[in-house]
Parts: structure tokens; C-alpha cells; sequence
């Protein structure tokens, strides 16, 4: 196949897979997320290696799991020995940057022992986390937060210059409400997230981004590049702005996906997570009715946005050389199984949209098609590995590419399970379990039929998908579904055994040391020496 020169790879923050329109909402249409589609490939099963920010980022930039890269939670550094998408193909001549969001932490006492600093140029692509230095910006900047990272934020610099005043515009008008004296509402709120946000929708933090997207590629002219498109929205602050904030109502939201029997004796863990403040909040009458506007309505405006951007790319005639992904970090319970948030393993916390459109040729067999394969966050690096044609790194990757998938050949030894995991010891749940910081951790493992849950020191979650898609019945401890426990378990074990630990010699070198060991000297067991001729 020919190498694909660039790559577009788009993902928006807190994104379920069931809120496109191409993936079935009947209400929420998103026409340019499904003309992607319909050029592209749809990856019906694709699932995160965390329900997590940093952690599932941290797999979508290194292709290995959790357990593998140690990056287990938002502020926890990749460790400066991991490898990323920008490590990988930078060597192939590819610029590799960020606009927007990557919520990676660096390993700043790695690089100090190192002797490194973020005023050098590796010290710079390390702490970014391996991009090329753009436009990263997080998308969490409450005043105080603002403050204690110096104040500084492209972003509102750029707001001032379009006349918002204030030492922080992104708080207090790209997300925050107006009441009808005048009075500014936090949009961190979720009664104001039915407000229009007070700004400008073409001054907003998607349109903005979009916009740096564009300079971006513009700027590399023909060289080569992978352009990380990260949207901050539709997470939290959930506020958007006019028209967006009102286009949806009432009878436009899917109905709540929760049953009074999950609160029926539930796991210690899920019971611990349905009584945090967000949850209980989302458990409220009338709230996830507030906030699904403003939900609804910032994808939509990714989508309007998207539209344009593929639009532009087409009359540039870049979209004939560039490979476009679209996907999320994670889903958004948004009040379904008494959850608000994300963090455990249901289908909504841990299943994303992942679409593919690859322009060669030879993705013409799947184009408008849709995938049922089992993928995973960390199948994205090694794509792109292979559709650039950087050189391969199967002693550290953990994930497999897609590119026979978008071929129209599925490996007959494709994965028949998905693996998603949580480091908990960073919330309030671990208090209310009484646990210690290494022992709230949750492991997931999904085959075709059933989903099995293991919680570090608790039962296990269990659920039959065939009877029960709604997970809404956890037979976890029932003693007859034992054997099936005991049978997922030991498939989990396997999974996290298969993890590549050995990241500084490639399989090849380890094959190759045998070979060497009599030429360099290297005699053991051996009785005498064989005589010449004997």
C-alpha cells in the first residue's frame, strides 16, 4: 500500500458513541460526523483502556494499556521513558502537534534527573507529551486553577484581543451564563447549563480550535503531519452558546437508562460510586433535563464545525492525502445507572465512536461499512505507525493495527475480549471504602456475551449481555454463576499478563542473543572443547 502522508486525528472529551446520529440517535443529527462515516470506516465496538481522561489519553498516545504505561489518573506523569504517537513518527519526517486537549501530566522529576527542562527542545516535546508544541490548552481553567499554573492561556489572550475583558474570559464568558440582572452564572454549575454561554458561537473554544486546526495545517503547506484536533467540549462546564444552547428539548432526549433494581444490594464499589455528589446530583428530577441541551447541543456544534473543516480540507485538495480519525476519550453517564460522570464500565462510561477514513484505494471495500471487531484505544498507534510507514514497534505495543480492518481482512486471530481498568484512589469512594491509594483499582474485561468487573478486595460485577444488555442485573455473587467468574478472571489474568514489559529490546534482539553467546565467548555447560575436525 502507499503511505498516508497526513493524518487528522480529531477527538472530542466526554463523548458517548450513542449521541451521533450514525450511531443511532434519533434525535441529535450530527450530518458531517456521518459523511465521515459514509467515506470511512465505522468501528461498531470500540471501547477505551480507561473511563478516564488521562489515563485512556495516555493509551491513545502510547498504544498500551494502564497497567503497562503507569500514567493510572489525571495528575499521575507519563513516566519519561514511554514512547508517544509524536516519538514514533517524527523519526518518518511527520510533525506531530496538539490543538487542544491531551490532560497529560509530565514526568518533571524524570526529566530533572535527566537534566532536562521544558526551555530545551527535548525537554519541550517530553512535558507536551511527545508533540510538537501548538496549541495545548486543557480546557479547565476556574480562576484559582488559572492562578496557580501563572495565569497565562492562549486562548483568553486571543478573547481579550476580540474584546472580552477580564483576567480570565474563558471562565467568565466562554463558560459561564447571564442572569437577568446581569449577573454572571457559573456555567460549573448544572443549573445554568441551560443558559447560552456569554460569548460569541464563533469566539467559543470549538470554534477557536478549529480555527488553530486550520493555521495548523495551513502553516505545514506540503510537508507532513498528524494534526491531534483534541475538542475540550461536550465535557464539563456543560454550557453552550447561542443557538446551540437551545436546540434541543424535551422530546428530543433518549430516555433514562436505569433500573431501581440496581440499587437492590449493589456491589460495594458501584453503590460507593452512586452516592457521590455528581451522581446523586444526576439522580435528581430535572437535572439531566437541564443539561442535555447544552449536551446535545455542543456536539452539534462539533459537527458544524467538523463540516466546515472537512469542507476546507477538500477545496485545499489535502483531504486526498489525509487520513481523518474521529473518536473519544470516554463517555458520560449523564444520570444513566444512577451515575453521573464516567469511571466505571458501563457501556456508556467505556464505549466510544472510533471512525476511520482512509482515502486509498485500497479502504474502498469498507467504505460505508460498519465494523463489529472488538478495538481498543491502543490500536490507534500502531495504525498510523503502519499507514505512514514509520518503523514497526511490536516489542512495546500493545495494541494492534486497524489497517487490515479498513482492507475488508479480519485476522482469524483478532481479540474476542476488550480490557478497560481504574485507579480510584483519587476519589472519595476510596475514603468511603476505607481503602488504602494501591488498593482502589477495578479491572474490566467484555467478550461477545458477558462483561465481568474485578474490584481489588470486593466481589465482582458480572453481566450476562445477552439476557440482560441493560446491565442492570449483576449476578457477580450469585454462587451458580461461580464457574463463569472464575472463567472471566482467569481470562482478565491472561490479558494483563500479555502486557510488554520488555520495552528496551526488540523481539528480533531477543532472538538474536542466543546466536551470539558462542561467538563472544560465552561457553556454559559444556564439558571440553571439540577438536577441529573431531
Amino acid at each position: 500500500m502507499s503511505k498516508i502522508k497526513n493524518i487528522l486525528f480529531i477527538m472530542a472529551d466526554q463523548l458517548r458513541w450513542d449521541y451521533l446520529s450514525c450511531y443511532g440517535h434519533p434525535h441529535l443529527k450530527t450530518p458531517n460526523i456521518d459523511r465521515l462515516a459514509e467515506r470511512g470506516l465505522r468501528f461498531d465496538r470500540a471501547y477505551v483502556q480507561s473511563p478516564v481522561c488521562g489515563p485512556s489519553r495516555a493509551s491513545f498516545y502510547t498504544g498500551r494499556t494502564v497497567f503497562s504505561h503507569g500514567a493510572t489518573w489525571n495528575l499521575v506523569p507519563l513516566p519519561i521513558g514511554e514512547l508517544t504517537l509524536g516519538d514514533y513518527l517524527r523519526p518518518n519526517g511527520v510533525t506531530t502537534a496538539v490543538v487542544g486537549k491531551t490532560h497529560m501530566v509530565p514526568d518533571r522529576e524524570g526529566m530533572a534527573r535527566l537534566g532536562l527542562n521544558e526551555t530545551t527542545d527535548i525537554g519541550c516535546l517530553i512535558s507536551q507529551p511527545g508533540f510538537d508544541p501548538y496549541e495545548r490548552d486543557d480546557g479547565l481553567h476556574p480562576d484559582k486553577l488559572l492562578k496557580h499554573k501563572g495565569g497565562k492561556l492562549k486562548y483568553n489572550d486571543w478573547l481579550r484581543s476580540q474584546g472580552y475583558e477580564g483576567d480570565n474570559p474563558w471562565n467568565d464568558f466562554a463558560n459561564a451564563g447571564e442572569g437577568p440582572d446581569g449577573e454572571i452564572l457559573s456555567g460549573w454549575y448544572l443549573k445554568n447549563s441551560n443558559l447560552p454561554a456569554r460569548i460569541r458561537e464563533d469566539h467559543s473554544e470549538t470554534a477557536y480550535m478549529t480555527m488553530r486546526a486550520k493555521e495548523f495545517i495551513s502553516r505545514m503547506g506540503d510537508a507532513p503531519w498528524l494534526c491531534h484536533l483534541s475538542y475540550i467540549k461536550p465535557h464539563w462546564p456543560y454550557i453552550a452558546p447561542a443557538p446551540y444552547h437551545d436546540m434541543y428539548g424535551p422530546e428530543s432526549f433518549s430516555p433514562v437508562h436505569r433500573s431501581a433494581d440496581e440499587k437492590t444490594d449493589p456491589n460495594p464499589v458501584f453503590s460507593a460510586f452512586m452516592d457521590t455528589q455528581v451522581s446523586r446530583t444526576f439522580s435528581e428530577e430535572g437535572v439531566r433535563e437541564t443539561v442535555l441541551p447544552a449536551y446535545m447541543g455542543l456536539i452539534r456544534q462539533i459537527d458544524d464545525h467538523l463540516g466546515r473543516l472537512f469542507d476546507w480540507l477538500e477545496e485545499t485538495g489535502k483531504s486526498r492525502d489525509t487520513m481523518i480519525v474521529f473518536t473519544s476519550d470516554h463517555g458520560d453517564y449523564l444520570g444513566d445507572h444512577w451515575m453521573g460522570e464516567k469511571e466505571l464500565f458501563h457501556e456508556q462510561s467505556v464505549r466510544v465512536p472510533l471512525i476511520i477514513h482512509d482515502p486509498r484505494a485500497e479502504a474502498d471495500a469498507t467504505r460505508g461499512t460498519v465494523s463489529d471487531a472488538f478495538v481498543e484505544a491502543i490500536d490507534l498507534v500502531p495504525s498510523f505507525i503502519e499507514a505512514t510507514g514509520a518503523p514497526p514497534a511490536s516489542h512495546r505495543l500493545e495494541g494492534r493495527s486497524l489497517m487490515p480492518l479498513l482492507r475488508g481482512e479480519r485476522p482469524a486471530d483478532w481479540r474476542t475480549s476488550v480490557l478497560s481498568e481504574i485507579d480510584y484512589a483519587f476519589y472519595a469512594v476510596r475514603e468511603t471504602l476505607e481503602l488504602g491509594p494501591t488498593d482502589a483499582r477495578g479491572y474490566m474485561i467484555r467478550t461477545e456475551n458477558w462483561k465481568y468487573v474485578y474490584f481489588k478486595g470486593f466481589p465482582p460485577q458480572l453481566f450476562n449481555l445477552v439476557d440482560d444488555p441493560d446491565e442492570f442485573t449483576d449476578l457477580g455473587r450469585r454462587p451458580e454463576h461461580r464457574p463463569k467468574c472464575q472463567e472471566m478472571h482467569n481470562l482478565l489474568l491472561d490479558r494483563l499478563l500479555d502486557r510488554k514489559n520488555r520495552t528496551t529490546m526488540t523481539d528480533e534482539e531477543v532472538l538474536g542473543v542466543r546466536d551470539k553467546e558462542d561467538e563472544r565467548g560465552i561457553i556454559i555447560g559444556k564439558w571440553a572443547e571439540v577438536e577441529a575436525g573431531a
